[in-house]
């Protein structure tokens, strides 16, 4: 299987697709590839220097080799915390479907992978005219799954994964990410979830206070 490129999405918001996102920026590294962190749209960002700046796409940013600029890796840093289409809503900005596939092309001109990491769920919208799916499409990408393991988490991968292929997509594997320490039943929930989900597990993460991308990376089991 290639792995020149593919989206990160997650079946909510908050399950740890920047942590996912950048340990398989780091377990790429590991196996000597150029790996680059891509985050199309982002919501919720802070003035730094005077230009607006997202707390993932610098994780994303901070775990690439060749590190990009950062408006090639995050082209729409929208200050709102908010869901995107909203948050561009108030920006004033209508998101181009043109623009995220120019910065995909330069960023993919530089490294032998590129990690794209979506927003929320799948099916959050970009804004009020482009769907997730729609850049997927367009970037003619594979998709990874993150799995936030807690109550639930076996009904909203089975929709994700459902809505992915109803897309017409395809997603390649799925990774646990354990984000309630709590979760009753850890074990069988994930043997659920590998008899349910057609693509394979890339692996799981541990629940960590402080995420750790590198450790986290040891924790993958990547396609060769």
């Amino acid at each position: 299987m290639s792995l020149s490129a593919f989206y990160v999405t997650g079946t909510d918001t908050g399950i740890g697709k920047t942590v996912s996102s950048t340990a398989l920026l780091h377990a790429l590294r590991a196996r000597g590839r150029r790996a680059v962190g891509m985050k199309p749209v982002a919501s919720g960002c802070e003035l730094v220097d005077g230009q607006w700046r997202n707390e993932d796409a610098l994780a994303l940013q901070a775990a690439s080799d060749p590190p990009p600029d950062y408006a090639t890796l995050n082209p729409y840093a929208l200050p709102q915390p908010l869901a995107p289409e909203i948050a561009a809503a108030e920006a004033g900005l209508t998101l181009r479907l043109d623009t995220l596939v120019q910065a995909f092309a330069r960023l993919r001109a530089r490294a032998d992978t590129v990690v794209v990491e979506g927003v929320g769920g799948w099916a959050a919208p970009l804004d009020a005219a482009l769907d997730q799916a729609d850049l997927v499409r367009a970037l003619r990408l594979p998709v990874v799954m993150v799995v936030g393991l807690r109550l639930g988490c076996v009904n909203h991968a089975r929709l994700t994964a459902a809505a992915i292929g109803a897309d017409g997509l395809q997603c390649i594997g799925w990774i646990a990410n354990h984000v309630d320490p709590r979760m009753a039943r850890q074990e069988e929930n994930l043997a659920v979830l590998r008899r349910r989900l057609p693509m394979p597990c890339w692996g799981r993460i541990p629940w960590q206070p402080q995420p750790d991308p590198t450790a986290a990376a040891e924790r993958l089991r990547l396609p060769d």
